[in-house]
């Protein structure tokens, strides 16, 4: 039995991945509690609406780190594939499918963004609506986001799932952060499943402890990744016998 090498390529692969995971996050904080969250107002449509027209650039700023995001989780997931494959190439490929659709989803938050810009931009064709709905409509578009968020966040954590138990099986990353991680998506998981069905359970789990427990497990695992670097696997592999 002979133990399976790390290569150069899952190397390079697991710094790209750390820092990338860093940078998205970073940026997706950046762009929703610094940027968005400062322009919508609670229940006021109207006064939301003028916030956005007068902070124009910053919105588009907004959309543009969405966009950006989207681009960091492709880079991610190819650099997550190519670290956790040689443990098990299937699982690792559905990992990177189910967060490809979390990409997706973040394209269509972006979109609403833009619908909602649109509709607020005061063009011809918009004149056949009065303002107050057109106001009520730009932030429901915006408000389409918050689901889009938790249908997109149930492809998240399943994939951290998966990926989780694939450090565990490896070795790649103390088993203690991968046990900590395979615990914190399934937990995410099924309070963003039950959540879907049931609107109320966010009255019996805080929101915001969905995916909290599971974000502390990807910035550990990025620092792990960037200054200590992948463990020799502890998977082993039949030795080739000789004729």
């Amino acid at each position: 039995m002979t133990v399976n090498a790390i290569d150069d390529s899952q190397r390079k692969a697991a710094r790209v991945a750390g820092l990338t995971c860093l940078f998205t996050m970073a940026i997706v904080v950046f762009a929703n509690f610094a940027i968005h969250e400062r322009l919508m107002v609670a229940g006021d449509a109207a006064a939301t609406a003028r916030n956005i027209l007068a902070h124009e650039t910053m919105f588009r700023i907004n959309i543009a780190c969405l966009l950006v995001y989207c681009i960091g989780i492709v880079v991610l997931l190819t650099a997550l594939y190519v670290i956790l494959k040689p443990v098990n190439r299937s699982l690792a490929l559905l990992a990177a499918l189910f967060r490809l659709v979390y990409g997706f989803t973040w394209i269509v938050i972006a979109l609403n963004l833009f619908e909602a810009l649109r509709l607020l931009s005061g063009a011809d064709y918009m004149r056949v609506f009065e303002l107050d709905r057109l106001q009520a409509l730009a932030r429901l578009s915006q408000a389409t986001s918050f689901d889009v968020y938790y249908v997109g966040l149930l492809f998240y954590a399943l994939a951290s799932t998966l990926c989780s138990y694939l450090w565990f099986k490896s070795n790649y990353i103390p088993r203690v952060l991968a046990a900590w991680g395979v615990i914190s998506s399934v937990f995410c998981v099924a309070c963003t499943f039950v959540f879907i069905i049931f609107p109320g359970f966010a009255r019996v789990v805080n929101l915001w402890w969905f995916d909290s427990p599971m974000a502390i497990f990807e910035i550990a695992t990025s620092f792990w990744l960037l200054f200590r670097g992948l463990r020799p696997s502890g998977i082993a592999e039949p030795a080739v016998e000789s004729l």
